[in-house]
Order: C-alpha cells, then sequence, then structure tokens
C-alpha cells in the first residue's frame, strides 16, 4: 500500500503504533506489559550520595525504583529535585534520568533552563516563521524566568488556535510542576503511551490514514513487519541479507553477499545494509556498542560506504560513528532510547 498509514491497535492488552509508509514498517511503538516506567515520564526524586568514578549520582525514585542521574555538581544528598526519564533501564540498573526537563506536545517544546524562542530550522518560509514568533512571544509572555520554547515543524501549516494552545498547555504545566519540590519521591507526570507518542511525533507530514481499532495490524501488515523484526536475518535488496544478533556486550552485524557472485556484489550488498542498518536497530530496540562485519571490499571502496553510513545515521539522533578498526571491522555507538523488542514480544509468532 503505498503513502503513509498511522496505524493505532492493541496487542496482548497493550497499545501498539506502527507507522507504514509504502508498505514497510518505519516506526513502532508498544506498550511494556508491566509498570515499567515510559521515556518522558518527570519524578521527584531525592539524590543519593555521588558515585565516585561513575560520573553521577543514583536518585530514589517511587515504588523502590532508583535513577541514575549524570550530573554531580549543585546537587547535594537529600536534595528534592525533578528528573526526566530519557530512556529504558538496562537489565539491573538504575533507569537513565536528566534534570534537563523537556514539556513536549505536537507544537511545542517548554524547556526550562533553556530560555529562548526558537522555530525549527525546517521551517525556512520567513513569512510562516515571522507569525510563529508572534504565536510564541505571544504564548510565553509573562512566563516564569528560565522557562524557553521551541515550535516544532508540525507547526508549518497548523491551525494557529491549536499552536496557541499547546504552548498554552505545555507552560502552564512545567509552571505547575516546576515548584513541586515538596515530599518524598512521587511520579509527576507519565511519560506518553505507544497511542500518544504515535499521534504527537510520527504525524509530520500528516498520515494519508490514521488506522485504528481492532484488525487495524492485521489489515496493514504490521503482524508480518514484527515477525520479520524479531528474526535475526534480513533479506536485502539483490540478493543480499544481514544477521544482527545481540549479545551482552554488544551488537554483532554480519553482511553476506548471497549467491551473487560478481566483482560488485559486495559493495551492493554492504551499501544495501548501511541503509537500512539504522532502520533496524530504531525498530529492534538496540543499541550500545555494534559492530559491523560488512563484506569484504577493497579498501578504496571504503570511502562510498562511509558516505552511505553517514548519510543513513543522520537523522538518527545520538549515534556516532567510530569508523574502521584495523582488523576491518566498522564500530557505532547508537543511545538505547527503548526496550528491545525481542524483551517485549518474546517467542512472538504469527
Amino acid at each position: 500500500m503505498k503513502g503513509r498509514v498511522l496505524v493505532l491497535d492493541h496487542l496482548d492488552g497493550r497499545e501498539i503504533a506502527a507507522l507504514m509508509v509504502d508498505g514497510h514498517l518505519e516506526e513502532l511503538a508498544l506498550d511494556p506489559a508491566g509498570d515499567e516506567p515510559l521515556p518522558g515520564a518527570i519524578y521527584r526524586a531525592v539524590a543519593d550520595r555521588p558515585m565516585k568514578g561513575q560520573g553521577g549520582l543514583f536518585v530514589s525514585l517511587p515504588g523502590g525504583l532508583s535513577g541514575f542521574l549524570r550530573q554531580v555538581s549543585g546537587i547535594s544528598p537529600g536534595q528534592r529535585l525533578l528528573v526526566q526519564v530519557t530512556g529504558p533501564a538496562e537489565p539491573g540498573k538504575a533507569l537513565p534520568v536528566t534534570t534537563r526537563l523537556l514539556f513536549k506536545s505536537r507544537f511545542a517544546i517548554v524547556t526550562p533552563g533553556a530560555p529562548g524562542l526558537n522555530i525549527s530550522r525546517r521551517i525556512r518560509d520567513e513569512a510562516a516563521r515571522d507569525a510563529l514568533e508572534g504565536l510564541a512571544s505571544a504564548g510565553m509572555a509573562g512566563a516564569d524566568e528560565g522557562l524557553g520554547l521551541i515550535l516544532r515543524s508540525a507547526c508549518l501549516g497548523a491551525d494557529e488556535d491549536d499552536i496557541a494552545a499547546d504552548i498554552a498547555q505545555m507552560r502552564d504545566l512545567a509552571e505547575a510542576m516546576l515548584g513541586d519540590l515538596q515530599g518524598g519521591p512521587e511520579l509527576l507526570l507519565d511519560g506518553p503511551g505507544a497511542h500518544d507518542l504515535a499521534l504527537r511525533d510520527w504525524t509530520d507530514p500528516e498520515p494519508d490514514e490514521v488506522a485504528e481499532g481492532e484488525g487495524a495490524l492485521a489489515d496493514h501488515g504490521v503482524h508480518e513487519a514484527l515477525d520479520a523484526l524479531l528474526a535475526p536475518r534480513v533479506e536485502l535488496p539483490g540478493g543480499g541479507h544481514m544477521w544482527l544478533e545481540p549479545t551482552r556486550a554488544l551488537v554483532a552485524v554480519d553482511v553476506n553477499t548471497g549467491p551473487d557472485t560478481s566483482p560488485a556484489a559486495a559493495l551492493k550488498a554492504n551499501v544495501a545494509a548501511a541503509r537500512d542498518l539504522p532502520r533496524q536497530l530504531r525498530l529492534r530496540g538496540l543499541g550500545g556498542q555494534v559492530v559491523v562485519d560488512f563484506a569484504p571490499i577493497p579498501k578504496k571502496e571504503r570511502h562510498i560506504l562511509d558516505q552511505v553510513i553517514k548519510a543513513a545515521f543522520k537523522s538518527e539522533g545520538e549515534a556516532h560513528l567510530a569508523g574502521w578498526t584495523p582488523l576491518g571491522l566498522y564500530e557505532l555507538t547508537r543511545r538505547r532510547d527503548r526496550l528491545p523488542l525481542a524483551g517485549l514480544l518474546p517467542g512472538a509468532g504469527r
């Protein structure tokens, strides 16, 4: 099916959202089965003592949970502070949290501690930027000192009343929450569920269709896409394939040419793998250190692959491309921003 389809359904009683683009799965969100804190949740926390050698400190969260804050300066043991969950907790480890809070809606992001009014760089039309600057100034007039605002790219062409309403809602929420430092550890704002996340972050550009309700997953091929993601082997255009296998230490990726024995087969398979690798890692919920064993190519061709990899990971957020090792492997790191799909759907098959 051509076009962008946003699929909102339930799987095993949990919210699931999928963005299908021309029949291919491009984004996926699935709520955890238990009470796992969702990224974006905001807590009132209590600071513990700094951890020497770890560059941060633990904070106490409600329900016996612990968070790890990569910050020490200016924080005293016992101090109350607001923290936001930045990603899932790895097994046996504390939740990663930050004091740099973001109050995010579809159109607006209010940024405590980062004052200023900013418009998404993706909006280049000067008349549109001028109109949005006016909305931003009006919406933040008289706001608490230190609050900033970012207007997102989804504002382009949106109704001004809707944008103004988002600004007001996020500003009011931020101002109310920033003063709530009395008491013990407490959840103040839950992170967005799969449906809310998708409607907030995946609707720019607008989808051609929003498919909701029972049967939406089957109607749009999401079950088959999930099965493919749960398999380690990924078929590539041209007959090649790659294997993605997570271990405790790293994610190992192996690229093979398949039956094609032509001189250009290795480079073609490597280029196809490099283009699809960011999507595969994102949808599978894989991060940390990634080591890729590309199909053998002459060193003089590596610069071609370097450019493809760089372009493929350009929009992937926090990814660091370390490059080639002396053994001819390619290394990169990617921030873990969601739970591994295999853990959310253990043994799934449809």
